[in-house]
């Protein structure tokens, strides 16, 4: 009877693999979710702990990859034929779109992973058919393999696809890593459908300037802004300010803006000849005999004309395999109204124009279209800005071939970091003021003559190490930004900032200045050497004698070399390392030390270690007691675990992210703390490391890892080294 009744059940747990089922952060949303932490866990990737993508991709046959990447433009597949019988457009709009997901304000986003593979960004309405461009690229990724990352070769594709219709590019450089899993510390807005109204992240929708931070692209689900115009709703005008503050927050200028807008389009064409509605569902929707393909089109019989992605259909230009000067022509000399694609989307169309200024249809070659425009092409003519722009462009093309290859470099290059980290021998030599420059520092010095010089400075172990600290702090592994090299703490902006405490911090750079100046060091140098000093002092009162490891060579940027407006974005405003933030927001103080952590590229545990010990070290931010769960403060123990962890203690809120600890017995209070404090006993993970440093036995382990922690953070931006620490 029992065997009748079980008969024909699935063997398999549902609930454990379905989308029904409910993972913790369901049951209990408020809880801190640490994925971020761990989202690339060596688990996730195929290739081993041995293989170094960065030094196998200097192996690869640069020539021979270029060779047979132009050979691909023009080949064209039955499966999806190229529009005139070349791939260029499709190529650049994929390379585009994977590295113009970048936004300044957090590094996040870009092309330096490979990420488009994945959900979401494979599947977003804006990159439509994008998918059947990598599909393209696979047999050539096949033939190179692991000398070749899909990172490199998306952003390649595009360069050389630029390359084959005419245009001199500002170089390349290879050396993107792959990632194997989906990305989860990007946030591409709160919306719950895709393209919903651009109001959900603006203050005001008609104040470009309003939108959530860390966003720049206006919607949901789009690269840059709606090709129709607001929400949809065409006026160049309004488009313009939206575009402005889009690409500014993609460290784009107005002038690499009009360039960019002008070479993106000069080239291939928008597609919307058909039934948008009949399309298939997106890549990461689609049945699994569509094999990773989406929005499958049954009206494509097999000519490239009848694609559809977009709405908007038509090409810019007459000649859009062509690199030249046809887009400012075109939109320059010809009055547009709007009008309806096939598809129904709004675009804008010449109210006259000579049969022979129209450039053919891309499948067959005896049919010609009007040329179109978007409404951000409206803005460009109608913008005063973009206007004076384009009219320069025209008039000098060669001022706008290397404005736009240098815009072009600029985007697909954003987030690789300094020069000092490129590949192949496409890298250009010269220095670009948004790669961050640091000359090479001296190794030339004695390491133990200069840490004697600290040591005797008189400076406290929390002015050391806090100083080292916040230099380093502002690093970016999203986009290799910021860090200790350079010591630009010492320059404006970041001299000013109030998370760096100028007075302290203008007292202590005076000494090490001195320092520096009769050792031969570079300050960046000896402000790390600082910290190393405060730790080794700590560590030895608290009956350690270690050694911080240190590798000298770190250069001093100048001002001349420091784009001061584009470091306002890595200015700390909140550290929970110093239990300090700016204000108070309306996420909670731990998840911004999520954000930090991750942005440094530490592990949950690493992260844990750092807390417990820089609250030993004195290094609060203005001096408070918050946290500091000792009497032996300057000591390098594990007292912040012990006593976080001892049940003797109760904890009670006094104010908002204020607590008071006090002895169970007595109701004395003993301490002070913040959320940040609190949540390594709270929340269960994080407590399960705090319990492992709490512990009689560790108290060497917390110190060596403590310092292990502390030298990958000072290391993080030390692209010279030969492979980098943790």
């Amino acid at each position: 009877m029992g065997d009748q009744q079980n008969a024909g059940k699935c063997p398999v747990m549902h609930g454990a693999i379905t989308s029904e089922s409910r993972d913790n952060m369901d049951w209990w949303p408020e809880a801190l979710n640490l994925d971020i932490l761990h989202q690339h866990d060596r688990k996730t990737n195929p290739m081993g702990e041995d293989f170094d993508y960065r030094q196998e991709v200097k192996k690869l046959d640069f020539d021979a990859l270029k060779k047979d990447l132009h050979a691909l433009m023009t080949d064209s597949q039955a499966w999806w034929p190229a529009d005139w019988g070349h791939y260029g457009g499709l190529m650049i709009r994929m390379s585009w779109h994977a590295a113009g997901t970048y936004r300044v304000a957090d590094g996040r986003g870009g092309g330096g992973t490979g990420n488009q593979r994945f959900a979401p960004i494979s599947s977003w309405p804006d990159n439509a058919s994008l998918d059947k461009a990598r599909r393209l690229l696979w047999p050539i990724k096949k033939k190179y393999g692991n000398k070749l990352s899909w990172a490199d070769l998306i952003i390649l594709a595009g360069n050389v696809a630029y390359e084959s219709m005419g245009l001199k590019t500002f170089g390349f450089s290879f050396g993107r890593e792959d990632i194997w899993h989906p990305e989860k510390d990007t946030y591409w807005g709160a919306e719950k459908e895709w393209l919903a109204p651009s109001d959900e992240r603006y203050g005001n929708v008609d104040k470009p300037d309003t939108m959530e931070n860390p966003l720049a692209a206006v919607q949901m689900g789009l690269i840059y802004v709606n090709p129709e115009g607001v929400n949809g709703n065409p006026d160049p005008l309004k488009t313009a300010e939206q575009v402005r503050e889009t690409f500014k927050r993609m460290a784009m200028n107005d002038e690499e803006t009009a360039a960019l807008t002008a070479g993106g389009h000069t080239v291939g064409k928008t597609h919307g000849n058909g039934d948008a509605e009949a399309l298939g569902p997106e890549p990461e929707a689609a049945d699994v005999e569509e094999q990773g393909l989406g929005w499958k089109n049954p009206n494509m019989q097999g000519k490239a004309a009848n694609a559809v992605t977009s709405g908007i259909e038509g090409a810019w230009t007459k000649y859009p395999t062509k690199f030249d000067m046809g887009y400012f022509d075109m939109l320059l000399d010809h009055e547009w109204e709007l009008k309806k694609s096939p598809a129904g989307a709004n675009q804008w169309e010449p109210v006259d124009i000579k049969e022979e200024d129209k450039p053919v249809d891309a499948s067959d070659p005896s049919i010609r279209h009007n040329p179109i425009m978007t409404d951000a092409d409206m803005a460009m003519k109608m913008d005063p800005i973009y206007r004076e722009y384009m009219e320069e462009f025209r008039k000098d093309p060669e001022y706008f071939q290397d404005a736009f290859a240098r815009a072009w470099f600029k985007l697909i290059h954003r987030d690789m970091g300094p020069k000092s980290r490129y590949i192949g021998p496409e890298a250009p030599e010269e220095d670009l003021i948004w790669q961050d420059p640091v000359p090479a520092g001296s190794s030339d010095y004695s390491v133990e003559a200069v840490k004697k010089k600290i040591a005797e400075s008189g400076l406290t172990i929390g002015e050391m190490v806090a100083t080292a600290w916040d230099s380093a702090r502002t690093f970016r592994g999203s986009d290799m930004r910021g860090g200790a090299n350079g010591a630009r703490i010492r320059l404006a902006p970041q001299k000013d900032w109030e998370g760096n405490e100028p007075e302290r911090l203008a007292k202590v750079l005076n000494v090490y200045e001195q320092i520096a100046a009769e050792s031969g060091a570079s300050v960046a140098d000896v402000i790390v050497l600082g910290g190393s000093v405060g730790i080794e002092q700590a560590a030895k009162a608290a009956g350690h004698d270690i050694l911080v490891p240190f590798s000298p060579g770190r250069g001093d940027a100048s001002d001349a070399m420091t784009d001061a407006d584009s470091f306002q974005y890595l200015e700390p405003l909140a550290d929970g390392f110093r239990n300090w933030q700016k204000k108070e927001y309306v996420v909670k103080p731990e998840e911004l030390l999520l954000d930090r952590a991750q942005l440094l590229g530490l592990t949950a545990p690493e992260m844990t270690v750092l807390i417990g010990g820089m609250r030993m070290l004195g290094t609060n931010h203005g001096g408070t007691q918050h946290g500091v769960l000792t009497d032996r403060e300057g000591q390098l123990t594990n007292d912040f675990f012990v006593n976080l962890t001892d049940m003797g203690n109760a904890w009670k809120s006094v104010g908002n992210n204020l607590y008071e600890i006090r002895d169970r017995r007595t109701d004395q209070v003993k301490w002070t703390a913040s959320r940040i404090d609190l949540v390594f006993g709270s929340n269960s993970i994080l407590r399960s490391y705090a319990e492992v440093y709490a512990q009689d036995d560790n108290q060497e382990k917390f110190v060596k890892d403590f310092v292990a922690a502390w030298t990958k953070v000072m290391n993080a931006d030390r692209f010279d080294l030969e492979k980098l620490q943790g």
